[in-house]
């Protein structure tokens, strides 16, 4: 697995006190730790523990962050030797705000949006099974190379996916160009309906399907009420599956968990009802904890799951 994007340090601060109150006043909160963060890193770290051989390609500081976030990824035996310290940059920060009921994000880019094409040896490209973009939209660098490097993974026998997450300039469009060249996208229901022009969920993954590859599948979130998937941009073959019912602590990550579990799913030959319920199953139980990684299932964890009875629905 070939995991090519952003890298950063989570600070998640919990608590009904996380929402601040501007003019100098001091206020409590439950809980404040600082968590490797990004999507990219996030999902590497999720299928690492899905038992897959897992290498990431970033670009960090040569700061305290940019130590972290290594050490975070060796700890969790993802192999770092792509990931590039630049010392003329900081490493990026997300602060997340979770009161419990929502969350706010605050990002500084700093090395976020270093990524190029020309860090991703073609060793680890040949080598790999899989390849995942995270983050597309803060991927400034790297984007206008993504269509190349897709080409070269299809070209080297990989399957492709990428996960745009949200845009922060509100433009959306510099995101379709992209959209032929992979085999999977994954969006959550807002994402879907900014590139779609604020369709409903399934006409939305109809619709993003339908500008990509003729076996492509499109994914969509949709957080505590489960996730859908449409197949070649064919109204006609979307499933559905609902959540795992979990003591929900933190939903950081829990997007990059599903991620992983689907791909998981898919790379151990399952059908797409299945990789479904194996992504809709992870990310559940990511939230168990805070931070993203956490409480990441393994391949145990994800079968008594899967084994719990759920039901599957061809829309």
């Amino acid at each position: 697995m070939l995991v090519v994007g952003e890298l950063n340090v989570d600070i998640v601060v919990s608590g009904a006190g996380a929402v601040p109150t501007f003019g100098q006043h001091e206020q409590l909160v439950d809980d404040c730790r600082v968590t490797l963060g990004s999507s990219s890193a996030i999902f590497a770290c999720g299928v690492r523990r899905l038992g897959h051989t897992t290498a990431m390609v970033g670009v960090v500081g040569d700061d305290l962050f940019g130590t972290a976030v290594r050490d975070a990824l060796r700890q969790r035996q993802v192999d770092t030797s792509a990931v590039v310290v630049d010392p003329s940059i900081p490493t990026g920060v997300t602060v997340i705000l979770n009161p419990g009921h929502d969350r706010a994000l605050l990002t500084f880019p700093g090395s976020i949006g270093a990524t190029r094409r020309d860090h991703v040896p073609d060793a680890l490209l040949r080598g790999a099974r899989h390849l995942h973009v995270g983050s597309v939209f803060l991927q400034r660098d790297l984007r206008p190379g993504l269509p190349r490097l897709f080409d070269d993974a299809r070209a080297a026998g990989l399957s492709t996916s990428f996960d745009p997450n949200w845009d922060p300039t509100g433009r959306w469009s510099d995101l379709l160009p992209l959209l032929p060249h992979a085999d999977i996208i994954f969006v959550n229901e807002q994402e879907a309906a900014a590139l779609t022009g604020g369709l409903a969920a399934a006409h939305a993954a109809v619709a993003l399907g339908r500008q990509m590859r003729p076996d492509s599948t499109v994914v969509v979130k949709r957080g505590a009420q489960g996730a859908l998937t449409v197949r070649a941009g064919r109204a006609d073959d979307t499933w559905s599956v609902p959540a795992l019912g979990v003591g929900v602590v933190d939903t950081t990550g829990a997007g990059d968990s599903f991620d992983a579990g689907f791909i998981h799913g898919a790379l151990s030959g399952r059908s797409l009802p299945e990789c479904l319920a194996a992504g809709a199953a992870c990310g559940s139980l990511s939230a168990r904890a805070s931070g993203g990684t956490a409480a990441q299932p393994d391949e145990r964890e994800l079968a008594e799951a899967l084994a719990r009875p759920t039901t599957e629905v061809a829309l």
